[in-house]
């Protein structure tokens, strides 16, 4: 049975999250304060974190900070703040997904579902012998889930490094934010595409030697993005 922790000041928000999620056969923790979340978080295993934005004592963006910096669990952002800047600071401090209050109890729980079993996908997969990609300068051991460019290695979050590995996997094919939405998050985009575009600016900013002209992902304008050989 997955273990969730949410990290939610409003008693009434937190105990409906947790009775639907229980109802899916989760088992669930409820921390109603930043730093008790933030305690709990680090000293007990759990499988993913739903996180609030604002909390007292200490905020959702100082607690995916620190969950990153020693887990790679999946991490999901919720706040009634629907400012992109916020959206785009939660996921790059390490976030998986961010959605805006207000939300179906329904949507929270198949996106909980979405990306336990792509993260349960990675850690059970087993190779023999690790697959390397390797294209101008750019290095991408996708068994040790690892990147270099130009010998030096990169720090990646869990969804930047599946992006970049199917889009470099899949060399000269476009594909719009939506398919890349479905591919590397499990599920629809629901309208919300921003966190594709979080994600590749981002990887850009890694691997690119100038991200006003990108040599790896190319922005084809109206449709998606594309991963030039």
């Amino acid at each position: 049975m997955s273990k969730i922790l949410i990290v939610e000041d409003e008693v009434s928000i937190a105990d409906l999250e947790k009775d639907y999620l229980e109802l899916s056969g989760f088992e669930v923790e409820v921390a109603n304060d930043g730093q008790t979340g933030l305690d709990k978080a680090l000293a007990e295993d759990f499988d993913l974190f739903i996180l609030d934005l604002m909390l007292p004592g200490v905020d959702g963006f100082e607690i995916c900070k620190r969950i990153r910096e020693e887990k790679n669990s999946p991490i999901i952002m919720v706040s009634a703040k629907k400012d992109d800047i916020d959206k785009i600071r939660g996921l790059g401090l390490g976030a998986d997904d961010y959605m805006t209050k207000p939300f179906s109890p329904s949507e929270l729980v198949a996106r909980v579902k979405a990306h336990l079993a792509r993260y349960e996908r990675l850690i059970g997969s087993t190779v023999e012998e690790n697959k390397v990609i390797e294209i101008r300068g750019l290095r991408i051991d996708t068994t040790a889930r690892r990147v270099w460019i130009n010998e030096e290695e990169k720090s990646f979050t869990t969804k930047e490094f599946d992006l970049l590995t199917f889009l470099a996997g899949h060399p000269n094919h476009v594909y719009t934010k939506d398919e890349l939405f479905k591919e590397i998050w499990d599920m629809e985009s629901i309208g919300d595409i921003a966190t594709v575009t979080v994600h590749i600016k981002k990887i850009r900013e890694k691997i690119e030697y100038d991200t006003s002209n990108p040599q790896y992902i190319e922005t084809i304008w109206g449709v998606g993005y594309r991963f030039k050989m």
